[in-house]
């Protein structure tokens, strides 16, 4: 692939990753929670859109990384090999947020979802703290590969 060719598809998946990321994270999710009465409705709506994000991320994070290993297998400048380097540990840092979230944190969420529903919901039991805790770090995570995203465009 011409190197011409493989800096324009790298950014352009970059592109379609960090937008959809933004999109879903801070554009969909909280208009859900703004237009929605049900917040147990709208979290469930959410918590599916995140896990699609999920997968654009890993498809968006392991093409990247094939076509930044095929862009830098020839070149000889050193430079090119630390901006290589350098972006490969972004997306890396990048997927590594995405996976912990979707199978660390977000099935715990579901847990104390599931726990809670006998009792009202989440948000009407003694697990609000635990979940509060949970969303919040989640959130946290989720800027963290946002702002990653910056670093990567």
């Amino acid at each position: 692939m011409p190197v011409l060719l493989n800096q324009r598809a790298r950014l352009l998946i970059a592109t379609i990753w960090v937008g959809s990321l933004w999109t879903v994270g801070y554009l969909v999710a909280p208009t859900l929670f703004a237009t929605l009465f049900d917040r147990t409705l709208a979290g469930t709506i959410a918590g599916s859109l995140f896990r699609v994000q999920t997968w654009v991320s890993l498809a968006c994070g392991i093409a990247l990384i094939a076509l930044l290993r095929m862009g830098t297998q020839r070149a000889q400048e050193q430079a090119v090999k630390m901006q290589a380097k350098t972006l490969l540990n972004v997306i890396i840092g990048m997927l590594s947020c995405a996976l912990l979230m979707q199978f660390g944190l977000q099935p715990l969420m579901a847990s104390l979802r599931a726990s809670a529903a006998t009792v009202g919901g989440v948000m009407n039991s003694d697990l609000r703290m635990q979940f509060g805790l949970l969303h919040g770090a989640s959130s946290l995570i989720y800027m963290i590969e946002s702002v990653l995203g910056v670093a990567l465009i």
